[in-house]
Parts: C-alpha cells; sequence; structure tokens
C-alpha cells in the first residue's frame, strides 16, 4: 500500500510501536514515521508507506505544533511525568505574570540541552541507555527554532501551554529549564502533538479506526488524499504520453509549470508519481518517482 496515513498516537506506545502496528494492519514491510513522539505524548503522528517513504526527505526539519501542561514544584529524571523526582517537592509561590516573563526567554533560536533520556547517540550509543544504566551522559547543547511557546494559565502549580517549534526541540527540556527558571523545578506533565507540517488532529485516525477500515476492506479511505501533501509545491497532470518517461526517471516537458522550481506529478487526480525538478526552460527531471510505469496500454484515471 502506498500513501500518507496519520495516526492519532495513543499514550503508552512508542512511535516504533506504532510502525510495529501500522506494518501488521496494513500487510506493509515498507513503512516510517515523521517524527518521534515520547511514549508518554499523543496525536499526530504521520506514517508513510510503500513507496511514499520516499517522501521523508521533504519533511525533514519541518515544523510541529503542539499542547500540554508543566507540573512546577519538582524535576524528574527524563524531565517528564515518567521519571522519578530528582530532589524533594518544593511550594510553588509565582504568579501567572511572572511565569509567562522567565518562558519569553525560550522563544526564538535557543541553546538547548537535550534530556539524558533522549535518543541523541554519544559515541554511537543512545543517551536513555546510558542514563538506564546510571552511566555519565554528557550530551551538547544544540541550536533549536523555538516559533511559538505561549503559557495560558497558571493553576496552583501547573500550567498548560501551546508551542510551535522546528524539528529537534525538546519540550521536555523547555519544561525542564523553565522550571530551574523559577526557582522551584519543573517537568512536562502531559503533551499532545496537534500538527506536523500540513497534518493535523483533523487528519488523525486512532489505531482501532485504522483496524476498522480494513476489517471494511476500506483501508484506502483512512489515507490523507496524495493532492494534499507538500502543498507548497504545486500539481500538474501529466499527459499520458509523458507517464513512463516519468515514472521511468527520464526527464520530460510540462511547459505548464514554466515557472516552478519543483512540482509535483501525478497521474490523474489521485495518484502521486514523481516529484520532480526544473532542469532548465520547461524541461523537468522526476527527482523521486513513486510511480511505476504504467506501460502503453494503460489508461489515465
Amino acid at each position: 500500500m502506498n500513501g500518507v496515513l496519520v495516526v492519532d498516537k495513543p499514550a503508552g506506545l512508542t512511535s516504533h510501536d506504532v510502525v510495529q502496528r501500522v506494518r501488521r494492519l496494513l500487510s506493509e514491510r515498507a513503512v516510517g514515521h515523521l517524527g518521534t513522539l515520547d511514549p508518554m505524548a499523543t496525536g499526530v503522528l504521520p506514517m508513510v508507506l510503500g513507496r511514499m517513504t520516499r517522501l521523508a526527505q521533504f519533511y525533514v526539519g519541518c515544523q510541529k505544533s503542539y499542547e500540554g501542561e508543566i507540573r512546577f514544584g519538582f524535576a524528574t529524571d527524563t524531565y517528564d511525568a515518567e521519571g522519578d523526582a530528582t530532589g524533594p517537592a518544593v511550594p510553588v509561590g509565582f504568579s501567572l505574570e511572572q511565569l509567562r516573563a522567565a518562558a519569553r526567554q525560550f522563544q526564538g533560536r535557543i541553546e538547548q540541552m537535550p534530556p539524558p533520556f533522549s535518543a541523541k547517540k554519544i559515541q554511537g550509543v543512545p543517551a536513555y541507555k546510558l542514563a538506564r544504566r546510571k552511566q555519565e551522559v554528557a550530551l551538547k547543547a544544540v541550536t533549536v527554532e523555538v516559533l511559538e511557546f505561549e503559557i495560558l494559565g497558571l493553576e496552583v502549580d501547573r500550567a498548560p501551554f501551546r508551542a510551535r517549534v522546528a524539528s529537534g526541540t525538546y519540550l521536555r527540556s523547555i519544561a525542564h529549564d523553565l522550571g530551574k527558571a523559577m526557582g522551584t523545578g519543573g517537568h512536562l506533565a502531559s503533551l499532545r502533538r496537534t500538527a506536523v507540517a500540513e497534518f493535523g488532529l483533523a487528519d488523525a485516525r486512532t489505531l482501532e479506526e485504522v483496524e476498522a477500515a480494513v476489517r471494511d476492506g476500506k483501508a484506502d479511505e483512512v489515507l490523507v488524499h496524495p493532492r494534499r501533501l507538500l502543498p507548497a509545491l504545486p500539481a500538474v497532470t501529466a499527459p499520458e504520453e509523458s507517464l513512463g518517461k516519468v515514472c521511468s526517471g527520464t526527464a520530460v516537458n510540462l511547459p505548464e509549470m514554466s515557472g516552478a522550481k519543483q512540482v509535483k506529478v501525478f497521474r490523474g487526480q489521485g495518484e502521486l508519481v514523481a516529484i520532480a525538478t526544473r532542469v532548465a526552460g520547461t524541461l523537468f527531471h522526476p527527482r523521486v518517482v513513486l510511480g511505476v510505469d504504467p506501460g502503453p496500454s494503460a489508461v489515465d484515471q
């Protein structure tokens, strides 16, 4: 099966667990995801299936949106609610205005230390494996981009927030560092991802919904329509006589796309067959081929 499926990841599963579940449900070995979610987190987890796994390269560095809650009063070793407290609880006495003022330092391009319990590798070993063994985790700070970080309120020791970040940003680290800045410690109490690139919660399906669709023979209905993928790229429907060349990776003329640098090439309205890059003038070369050569007798659907 070829396509993009957006799963509403439940709490308690790793992103790899979801990949494995989707592989079994759809009987498709080639399955990948567009950005890891921690086991505790829920929400938008886009999956690329079959030949569509070749599109993953276009989503490297894409923006992601979240909503969640930070709990103040103590930090944890994992920087979230699943970890162990690193010290005794302390009372929380700051105001919402003070919290919002401190939160402003975590917007824009900032230096961030990844959590010790993370997939960042140290000499080839994931940091979380070292942390579990109580070994030293010597991570380096990295530059990340936080486009939006808004504290929505404060109820005793809990603060809901909304955030939009570039890839590679850890909301757990922001929660931990904000707790440190407030002098009370803090950790991420809950997290729900609401969007990845063009995919939002409205596109997301639970694993139970995917299973029901497969059982009813309607698996295609839970996939994102190909015309909605990579909306920044213009789309063109290739003439039937050009499809063979496109699908074999041969450059073709697309006169109507003369002003574009890169385009999505479709067979009919519903099959994305290639991402093509302009070589010169109206000549485009298929950079990524997603379709199969239809042969001389194929009919455009």
